[in-house]
């Protein structure tokens, strides 16, 4: 993709923010793992199409007939047009590549898209499926090759003996890729990976490593593929059992649902690829001295995660976001914002196409619904810090929905146009300023709640600056209203801060004179 068309859309999606500077920058972290478009070699010869299955066989069992042998997968490749075909793959069961399974990987990366195809177009995915698939109708797909997969095959009584590891490594050897089988391990026979991912976070828990929760891995060895989901500690196990050293990923769409994106090309979820490993599995640490996105992107997902896990117990009060959310991540950017334009906040606005031109095609296929800026975020306080403000908004979200929103978006681009960068949020004289001062205090207020539980950092409220005073909402919790408290009276009326005072007071009648007394303090 075009690095001219990134930029318009991060420099149209940086006017909506929402987020602060604030810290010192850290040191740019040292150690990298392969990002940018993958690059293919050669075409290899598949060993596990019916034909070479069939040819193994007869050459491991030359006694015994190959034709019990029948395809049980096929694989295919899917040309994707837009955000719901996507989704409707997804429903359907389908776990998808960017890139080819049956080719030499000469050069690592994030991505691939094929050279044949424009840069403004979804790539093809490719996929392995069962023989029986039903292909949904409007995705136009092809069938590369029909495949035998012995752990999917129905057992006949000329193949329930059979020494399926010999065969494989057979098939491996007729076809030339005797360099891409491990001979599995020391156990004999194949193995299921398994292992563990983990984060460290300096001003965390002393820099303890804690599993990096909820992501996919996704593991191919050409088209025996698989995935799972790291639990909450990080660990996983592939479902799938390999012989050959197979290719390990961290696929940013996480098992409570929402997916970190934007990785220089059309697709809904970031790839981090680990490289080419034993089938045992593999485990990995991600720190600050990391690769600087996977670290970023990891930081991102913990937060995420975390808040879903306490919103969604009830522990905190306060409504879950969307379980569809989706976050872009800019790197060149230190601002972050909460657009929800997935969930259909301000879609058709004519001022998006106004801002990003011809651009804007890229906001109809794939919609975030936050945004995160990571510049200079070597430290992860401030990736958290702004994950949960978003988060916070995410979830005002849910009881306000878009007609809400779209006043509100309207109101950070309206300060911009009037104040430019100097000032984010306007001075609180445009029209609908008081969306933005309700939805401000509010996603404060919980960013400096959550940020101190975790950190223990005793700093002034986040945003006291800014003309809003999100001070408070904190002055009220400290003197006895609970957060539950506070976000039930965000009603979708609730759009001024003297609503918000009285929508206060009727949540809570019996403290009315102290939410009079602390709004009255700070001249509100």
């Amino acid at each position: 993709m075009k690095t001219k068309c990134i930029l318009f859309l991060a420099l149209g999606l940086s006017l909506l923010s929402c987020s602060k500077n604030g810290f010192d920058p850290a040191a740019a972290n040292s150690q990298t793992l392969p990002h940018g478009m993958i690059v293919l070699g050669d075409k290899l010869d598949n060993p596990y199409t019916v034909e070479n299955i069939r040819a193994a066989y007869t050459h491991v069992y030359p006694t015994r007939a190959s034709s019990d042998i029948q395809t049980t997968n096929l694989y295919v490749r899917f040309l994707p047009k837009s955000d719901d075909d996507f989704d409707l793959l997804e429903a359907c069961g389908v776990k998808m590549l960017d890139h080819p399974m049956d080719y030499e990987i000469l050069q690592d990366g994030d991505y691939y898209h094929d050279p044949g195809l424009g840069e403004e177009e979804i790539t093809w995915h490719y996929a392995v499926v069962d023989k029986d698939f039903e292909f949904p109708d409007g995705i136009y797909y092809e069938v590369i090759e029909h495949c035998f997969l012995s752990e999917n095959q129905s057992y006949t009584r000329a193949t329930a003996d059979v020494d399926w590891d010999a065969v494989e490594k057979e098939a491996y050897r007729l076809t030339g890729n005797e360099d891409r089988y491990a001979g599995a391990s020391a156990k004999g026979g194949s193995v299921q990976p398994s292992g563990r991912i983990t984060i460290s976070d300096p001003h965390y828990l002393g820099g303890k490593p804690v599993g990096l929760s909820g992501v996919q891995i996704m593991t191919n060895v050409f088209v025996k593929f698989s995935t799972t989901y790291t639990d909450r500690d990080g660990y996983y196990i592939i479902p799938k059992k390999y012989s050959g050293n197979p290719y390990y990923r961290v696929v940013f769409k996480n098992s409570k649902g929402f997916a970190i994106g934007f990785n220089w090309v059309l697709v809904p979820a970031s790839v981090s690829t680990l490289g080419r490993n034993g089938p045992e599995g593999i485990n990995y640490q991600i720190g600050p001295e990391s690769d600087y996105e996977l670290f970023t992107r990891g930081i991102t997902n913990n937060a995420a995660y975390d808040y879903f896990e306490r919103s969604s117990s009830g522990e905190m009060g306060v409504n879950p976001p969307p379980s569809n959310l989706r976050f872009w991540m800019f790197k060149g950017f230190e601002t972050s914002s909460a657009v929800m334009l997935q969930q259909g906040a301000l879609y058709d606005a004519n001022l998006f196409t106004k801002i990003l031109g011809e651009y804007v095609f890229l906001l109809k296929l794939f919609s975030p619904d936050i945004t995160i800026g990571t510049k200079n975020y070597g430290q992860a306080y401030r990736i958290y810090s702004s994950v949960v403000h978003e988060m916070a908004h995410a979830s005002h979200f849910t009881k306000v929905g878009t007609p809400y929103w779209t006043p509100y978006i309207l109101d950070i681009l309206e300060a911009y146009v009037s104040s430019g960068f100097s000032s984010a949020y306007g001075n609180g004289t445009e029209s609908n300023a008081g969306y933005c001062e309700v939805g401000e205090m509010w996603a404060y207020y919980l960013e400096s709640k959550l940020f101190e539980q975790r950190y223990h950092f005793h700093w002034a409220p986040f945003g006291s600056g800014y003309w809003f005073q999100p001070q408070i909402l904190t002055a009220l919790e400290e003197r006895g209203l609970s957060t539950a408290e506070i976000f039930a009276s965000l009603k979708p009326e609730i759009n001024t801060v003297e609503k918000l005072r009285q929508s206060l007071i009727a949540t809570a009648p019996d403290r009315r004179n102290l939410i009079n007394q602390i709004f009255d303090r700070y001249g509100k």
